[in-house]
């Protein structure tokens, strides 16, 4: 098995705005693994309030390169084992873990789901990120959007603001990105009409001290992200949440996950698969697993200009998966 990788930056078409700041561009680690004239592909995003550094994950790879490439090509969960006994971050191991499933579906000719027997019955539309802006602007958005569901980003609570956002008729979810006061989301846990949001992402900053304020029988269907790291604990967060967003990077890629949906499906969680800004490389796998979920956020690639790949696409939230094998991923 070869492994090769390269950084690439990813042009973002329009400035998105959360409440960690402003960003015109993503940069990417893309990992090439490759074996008998097939190649699987991986990614993972630099994010600066993740602390992840892509010039350390390179320096790593370099390092651990020839671990790698000595590996037998066997199934990937004992590939993933290998990664685990390695101690990479998640993010890294996310990019590698994918890549190999890509890979070890295409020596085999089956399709991720036909390797994991995943039933494709339903598939949830993918909503469409509104950046922070002013409320005007965002009305406008998803006004003029040709997309179903949208997921707004704010920086700060406003209750005029959030009852003209319920008041447009459409599929609307917040994502706080951890800007909201306690006092905030008790009102948001005593107004009913917080209910007509599909979910309300990360209302606090991450950390116990905070969600532990949070009721998951309120009205607001609050959905934790930052909250629901790899590892975490579903039965702590179970009486704070009704839903988990799940990340390849954050749980540390495609084979954990898997995992994580039957452990939270067992506590009764909903579940969205979510994404980083992430080219078609890392929005296949995600959509790889999109049929298990009850939410889908997998726009990363419709927010940027120089996507470099094809394999699963979203088009106006609707996710068409990839039937060739692995994931379906062909860097163009």
């Amino acid at each position: 098995m070869k492994l090769s990788w390269q950084i690439v930056r990813l042009q973002l078409k329009e400035t998105f705005s959360i409440s960690y700041g402003d960003y015109s561009f993503r940069e990417a680690l893309i990992v090439k693994l490759s074996n008998h004239d097939c190649s699987g592909y991986g990614e993972c995003t630099g994010i600066d309030y993740y602390h992840i550094s892509l010039s350390d994950f390179d320096k790593t790879l370099h390092q651990l390169k020839d671990k790698i490439e000595n590996q037998p090509i066997n199934h990937p969960t004992d590939f993933y084992n290998f990664l685990i006994a390695l101690g990479l971050p998640s993010f890294l191991r996310s990019a590698l873990d994918c890549a190999y499933w890509d890979l070890f579906g295409k020596l085999e000719n089956r399709s991720f789901s036909e390797l994991n027997t995943v039933e494709i019955n339903t598939i949830p539309e993918s909503s469409i990120t509104i950046s922070v802006a002013p409320i005007e602007v965002q009305l406008d958005k998803i006004a003029k959007s040709s997309w179903n569901k949208f997921k707004v980003k704010c920086n700060h609570f406003d209750e005029n603001e959030i009852q003209q956002l319920l008041q447009t008729g459409k599929s609307v979810a917040l994502d706080a990105n951890g800007s909201y006061t306690a006092e905030d989301c008790h009102w948001l846990e005593n107004f009913e009409m917080a209910k007509g949001f599909t979910y309300v992402e990360q209302p606090m900053k991450p950390g116990e001290d905070n969600f532990k304020s949070l009721q998951s029988d309120k009205y607001p269907n609050w959905m934790a992200d930052e909250d629901c790291q790899e590892n975490s604990d579903l039965k702590t967060l179970q009486p704070h949440y009704r839903s988990i967003n799940i990340k390849l990077v954050k749980c540390g890629g495609l084979t954990p996950a898997l995992e994580l949906i039957k452990n939270a499906k067992d506590l009764s969680f909903k579940i969205m698969i979510g994404c980083m800004t992430e080219s078609t490389v890392g929005i296949s796998a995600g959509a790889a697993i999109a049929s298990l979920a009850d939410f889908a956020d997998l726009d990363g690639a419709n927010l940027i200009a120089n996507d470099m790949a094809s394999g699963s696409k979203i088009e106006l939230g609707k996710i068409l998966l990839s039937e060739k094998p692995g994931l379906g991923i062909k860097i163009l």
